[in-house]
């Protein structure tokens, strides 16, 4: 039996309270302990960052990655992760991009909170055990990688979005039982890379059924002061219309330092070009997302971004997988 760190990072699991508030972690880590299950042995641990999951960023999910990594250097294999459900997705995927196949990690949640208002008792009506005790079940037996599980699922990490605000069965992506191409490289993660990552700058763009020259003066705005990537989220595969101002706009946005990426806000599927709609892709000098959803291309950014200082650089090399990290 591989020993298990359990890493509490907050979220709707350890709240308490009306209206709900997080419950310190001294006092929240007994309450937990007290319903591990006793046939696993498992250590917890308090994640370097505890907030509502809806306030974190990149660094907050390096600085998670950062603390695994230590704790694999002191033995640790096998991880369960607690984490808040509005950005579990989010976090599962930098997870997987940045562990690789080097240990086992299954992420989980709930969305009611373990314990009652008062925080002394389990909850009378919560999922958070039963999430819990399926993330400890499936870290033992599923193979290296990272993984979410939610509500009697088991789904690869980089695949996951969450797709219903409220119900128990909020999430989907490929099945962990199923055959899934997922990242097997790691990155080792240090402070510059931590301190680097609060600088990104994504800005994500749904398109809306209107003229051209509307999505032009939209990107002309956003060129006033360009953020490192630009997601354009198309209809169907990705489709877009276009004129010549808004292809002016592209390279304008490039020359800033700005990488346009074209992906669809259809919530699974593949970017399809095959549509004359779309020619423009092929010499526009933007990229085509090829992750698996939108919490995946995030992290591909992410990597991206600190793996390379330049625009050019992350166009170049956005179609190779990430260089392993000695």
């Amino acid at each position: 039996m591989n020993k298990i760190a359990l890493i509490y990072m907050g979220g709707t699991f350890g709240c308490i309270g009306e209206p709900l508030a997080p419950m310190p972690y001294d006092a929240f880590q007994p309450q937990l302990e007290r319903i591990l299950p006793p046939q696993y042995a498992v250590d917890c641990f308090k994640a370097p960052s505890i907030k509502d999951s809806s306030a974190c960023t990149a660094a907050d999910w390096l600085l998670l990655v950062q603390q695994i990594q230590g704790l694999q250097l002191e033995g640790y294999t096998h991880f369960v992760v607690i984490h808040g459900t509005d950005t579990m997705s989010y976090a599962s995927a930098t997870l997987a991009r940045f562990l690789g196949q080097t240990c086992h990690v299954v992420i989980t949640g709930s969305q009611y909170p373990l314990l009652n208002t008062a925080g002394d008792d389990t909850r009378e009506f919560t999922d958070a055990i039963e999430n819990l005790y399926l993330a400890l079940e499936s870290v033992q037996r599923l193979a290296s990688g990272t993984y979410q599980a939610f509500h009697h699922q088991i789904f690869h990490g980089q695949t996951v979005l969450k797709t219903h605000t409220t119900e128990l069965d909020a999430f989907s992506g490929v099945s962990a039982d199923a055959p899934c191409d997922t990242v097997t490289n790691a990155m080792a993660v240090d402070a510059a890379m931590i301190a680097r990552a609060d600088e990104l700058a994504i800005l994500n763009l749904m398109h809306q059924p209107v003229r051209p020259a509307h999505l032009a003066q939209q990107l002309e705005n956003i060129a006033q002061r360009p953020p490192h990537f630009l997601i354009l989220q198309g209809f169907g595969t990705g489709n877009i219309a276009v004129n010549d101002a808004i292809l002016a706009q592209f390279q304008q946005l490039r020359a800033q330092g700005c990488l346009v990426v074209l992906t669809t806000q259809v919530t699974f599927g593949k970017i399809d070009q095959r549509y004359a709609i779309s020619d423009w892709v092929h010499y526009a000098g933007i990229a085509t997302n090829t992750t698996h959803g939108h919490a995946d291309l995030y992290a591909k950014l992410l990597q991206l971004y600190l793996q390379y200082d330049d625009t050019e650089n992350w166009y170049r090399y956005w179609d190779t997988t990430t260089k392993a990290e000695d």
